[in-house]
C-alpha cells in the first residue's frame, strides 16, 4: 500500500525561500517604521485562555474562534448527556480551555491590563504576528494570516492620530505603492445619523452611501428607503452624499450642516486638526476626508483610517482608528487607544501585480564561489568567509560538480553574483565575478570582487 501524499489544513500555506523573501521584506520595512517613530515589539502567546477570548468578537467571531483540546483525558469531566448532537457549545467550553487567538487586539488589551504596574503610559507597542480563524477558506481569506498592528495607549491626543497617517505614508512610500489614506471620524457619521433623525440606523446609512461610486445617487437613495429612511429622512441626508470638493470645502459644509448635532462638531474639530498635524508632517500621500467609511463601527469612537492602492484594485491594505476602552473588557476602564493594522497578504498581493520586488530580494544569497576542488576550492572558501566577515550573504557549492549544474543552481536560487577561481585564476591572483542577471562577466584580482557587488 502507498503511503498518503501529505497536505496540510484548508486555508493554510507553505511559504517558498521565495515567497519567504518577500515577505521578510514587507515584514522588516514595516518593523524599520515602526521603530522609528519609538513603537516597541511585544509577542504574546499563540494560544490565550478562552475566557479572554470569547464574547470579544460578537456572536460569529465566537464561532471562528479555534479551540484547543486540554491536555490528558479531556473528556474526564463530561457527561453522556454532554455528548448530544445539540449541545456542542456546553461540551467545547468543557474539553477547551484554551484558544488559538483570533486577532492581536484582545490580546494586546489583556497584556495591557495584566502588565499595567510595569508598563509606562503612553504605551507604544507592535506586534507582527500570526492569528487563527476558522472561517471558510476562499480567495485571499486564510485560516491562518499574519497582522502587523501598531498602537499606543493611554493618551488621548490626535499627535497619535497624525502620526499614524504618516507611518502608513512612510512603510508605503518605501515599498514603492502609491496609496489615498482615507480619513473619517465615528463622530460625524453619529452627527449624519442625528441630523436626519435616525440615530440608531447609522450602519445602514454607512452601509448605502458606500455604495454610491457603484450603483449611483439613485439607487443608494432606494437602498436607503429599502433600509427603513423614510422621505424626509432621505431628503436631509442629500447635501451629504453630494458633498464634494477638498477636505477643507467638506468640513466647512459639514460644519453648516451638523452644527446642531451633539457629536458631529466634535468630530469635525477633531478631524480638521488631523489633517492640520498631517499637513505639518509633510505627508507624501494623498489625504482624504471621505464619509463613507465606517469600519469597525461598534469599535472606534473616534477616527477611522483607511488605505488603500492606488493602482490596483484591492480592497484595503491597511486600516483602523480610535477607540476609547480597549481595557474596559478586562476592567481596567478608560483607556484610551488608537491604531493601524497592515495587511501582509494582501500588501504581498500588490507588490505582486505592480512587479515592485526586486530580484535582490528574490533570495538572501549574494554569492555563490564556484567549486573546482583542490587548492581553488580551499581558496573560494577562505574568500568566502572574507566576504561574510563584512556582511555579504555568501555560498561556496559544497561538491566539485560540473559547472552547467553550479551555475543552474544559482539561477534557481536567484544569487545575484558567481565568482569562478580556476587554477589559472588562482595563479594570477585572480578571479572571473560573472554577473547573473546580464550574464556579463570579468576578470579581476581576489582583493575587488567586493567594489564590483552591488
Amino acid at each position: 500500500m502507498s503511503a498518503q501524499k501529505p497536505s496540510i489544513p484548508k486555508g493554510t500555506r507553505d511559504f517558498s525561500p521565495l515567497e519567504m523573501n518577500r515577505r521578510n521584506y514587507i515584514f522588516n520595512t514595516i518593523r524599520s517604521v515602526f521603530e522609528q517613530f519609538g513603537y516597541q515589539p511585544i509577542e504574546t502567546p499563540a494560544m490565550e485562555n478562552l475566557s479572554t477570548l470569547l464574547g470579544k468578537y460578537g456572536e460569529e467571531g465566537d464561532k471562528l474562534l479555534f479551540k484547543v483540546l486540554n491536555s490528558g483525558d479531556f473528556l474526564s469531566g463530561v457527561n453522556e448527556s454532554d455528548l448530544t448532537k445539540d449541545n456542542a457549545a456546553a461540551l467545547a467550553s468543557k474539553v477547551s480551555e484554551k484558544g488559538l487567538r483570533y486577532d492581536l487586539t484582545v490580546p494586546f488589551a489583556r497584556y495591557v491590563v495584566q502588565h499595567r504596574n510595569d508598563i509606562t503610559f503612553p504605551f507604544k507597542r507592535y506586534q507582527i504576528q500570526p492569528v487563527w480563524r476558522a472561517d471558510r477558506p476562499q480567495k485571499g481569506r486564510y485560516r491562518e494570516f499574519y497582522q502587523c498592528d501598531v498602537d499606543v495607549v493611554g493618551s488621548d491626543s490626535l499627535i497619535n492620530e497624525a502620526e499614524l497617517l504618516l507611518i502608513a505614508d512612510q512603510v508605503f512610500g518605501k515599498l514603492g505603492i502609491n496609496v489615498i489614506i482615507k480619513l473619517n471620524n465615528r463622530k460625524i457619521l453619529s452627527g449624519i445619523a442625528e441630523l436626519i433623525g435616525h440615530a440608531d440606523k447609522i450602519t445602514d446609512i454607512t452601509v448605502a452611501i458606500d455604495k454610491l461610486d457603484k450603483i449611483g445617487l439613485e439607487k443608494v437613495n432606494e437602498e436607503l428607503a429599502e433600509r427603513g429612511l423614510d422621505a424626509d429622512a432621505i431628503a436631509r441626508i442629500q447635501p451629504v452624499i453630494n458633498l464634494q470638493g477638498s477636505n477643507d470645502e467638506k468640513l466647512s459644509k459639514l460644519s453648516e450642516l451638523l452644527i446642531n448635532t451633539f457629536e458631529g462638531p466634535k468630530g469635525i474639530a477633531e478631524v480638521t486638526e488631523i489633517l492640520s498635524l498631517a499637513g505639518i508632517m509633510n505627508i507624501n500621500a494623498s489625504v482624504e476626508l471621505d464619509l463613507t467609511l465606517a469600519r469597525g463601527l461598534n469599535y472606534y469612537t473616534g477616527a477611522i483610517i483607511e488605505v488603500k492602492a492606488a493602482d490596483v484594485a484591492m480592497g484595503s491594505i491597511c486600516g483602523g482608528g480610535r477607540y476609547d476602552n480597549l481595557t474596559g473588557i478586562f476592567g481596567l476602564p478608560g483607556v484610551s487607544g488608537v491604531g493601524i493594522s497592515f495587511g501582509a497578504d494582501r500588501i504581498y498581493d500588490v507588490l505582486n501585480e505592480l512587479n515592485l520586488f526586486t530580484t535582490a530580494i528574490a533570495s538572501t544569497t549574494k554569492v555563490l564561489f564556484v567549486n573546482f576542488g583542490g587548492q581553488e576550492e580551499k581558496l573560494s572558501i577562505e574568500m568566502a568567509s572574507k566576504l561574510r566577515a563584512i556582511g555579504i550573504n555568501t555560498e561556496v557549492y559544497p561538491d566539485n560538480a560540473k559547472l552547467k549544474k553550479q551555475f543552474s543552481y544559482a539561477d534557481s536560487n536567484m544569487i545575484p553574483w558567481v565568482v569562478i577561481i580556476g587554477e589559472q585564476e588562482r595563479l594570477a591572483n585572480n578571479c572571473i565575478l560573472k554577473n547573473m542577471t546580464t550574464g556579463e562577466q570579468s576578470t579581476m584580482p581576489t582583493g575587488e570582487i567586493i567594489n564590483h557587488i552591488v
